[in-house]
């Protein structure tokens, strides 16, 4: 598998991780009692948001690792796209869960893109 490729689908799965941990986070916090499959009824709409959004810059030839300005996409796009996909299957958008979902997806989405940059060698 050539290094571009490899490189892009584990830019992708680290998203998907971090979506996975704010569903799984959500429904510790709010849904407790309800089955584990609620996490799938959390997780669809940014899991979804967040291919549309590797998609569109991978089509472009961009490097979806990148911080700036590709990561600061991916994570508006997935927030965003993430939410009217929500509210379009009839899950709340309580001004809380707004506010939540931002500041985490943004901490974790563009954090584990700033500490790999750090750590990895510049080519």
């Amino acid at each position: 598998m050539p290094h571009r490729t490899r490189r892009a689908l584990l830019t992708f799965g680290a998203d998907l991780l971090c979506v996975l941990a704010f569903a799984l986070g959500g429904k510790s916090s709010h849904e407790a009692e309800e089955s584990d499959w609620v996490v799938l009824a959390i997780v669809w709409p940014f899991a979804l948001a967040v291919a549309v959004a590797h998609a569109w810059l991978s089509a472009r030839g961009r490097d979806t690792l990148r911080v700036w300005h590709e990561g600061a996409a991916i994570t508006t796009v997935t927030y965003v796209v993430g939410m009217i996909f929500r509210s379009v299957s009839g899950r709340g958008l309580a001004a809380g869960f707004l506010v939540v979902a931002a500041v985490f997806l943004a901490v974790t989405m563009l954090g584990w893109r700033a500490v790999a940059s750090r750590v990895s060698p510049r080519r």
